[in-house]
């Protein structure tokens, strides 16, 4: 069964620390990119980054460079998000996607996880 899983997120205080995985299975061959979006209740859905499998070409929102960094695994068709320096404007239900095209991952995928919360207290 083809499925993208999110690992847990957690709360933290400003400034803290998280990092966030996700996997993609049951594709038969790794996706061409893998990325995150957060949504925060009653704001706009944010593409936060996203990663190409040649491990070059990334993305990321103006609002988590300098403090955010994406990584990919190909081997193991997992992508991290390590979220340093957090603060409480990070709190919202981040998610995971992959996609096999021409899609950006982080806008858009051709399949997306179920969703962790990450919730950064002041």
């Amino acid at each position: 069964q083809a499925q993208i899983v999110e690992s847990e997120g957690g709360s933290v205080q400003a400034g803290g620390s998280l990092r966030l995985s996700c996997v993609a299975s049951g594709w038969g061959y790794g996706p061409k990119c893998m990325g995150w979006y957060r949504q925060a209740p009653g704001k706009e859905r944010e593409g936060v980054a996203a990663i190409y499998n040649d491990g070059r070409m990334t993305y990321y929102a103006d609002s988590v460079k300098g403090r955010f960094t994406i990584s990919i695994d190909n081997a193991k068709n997992t992508v991290y998000l390590q979220m340093d320096n957090l603060k409480p404007e990070d709190t919202a239900r981040y998610r995971c996607g992959a996609d096999w095209g021409g899609s950006d991952c982080h806008s858009a995928a051709g399949a997306w996880g179920q969703g962790t919360q990450v919730t950064v207290s002041s």
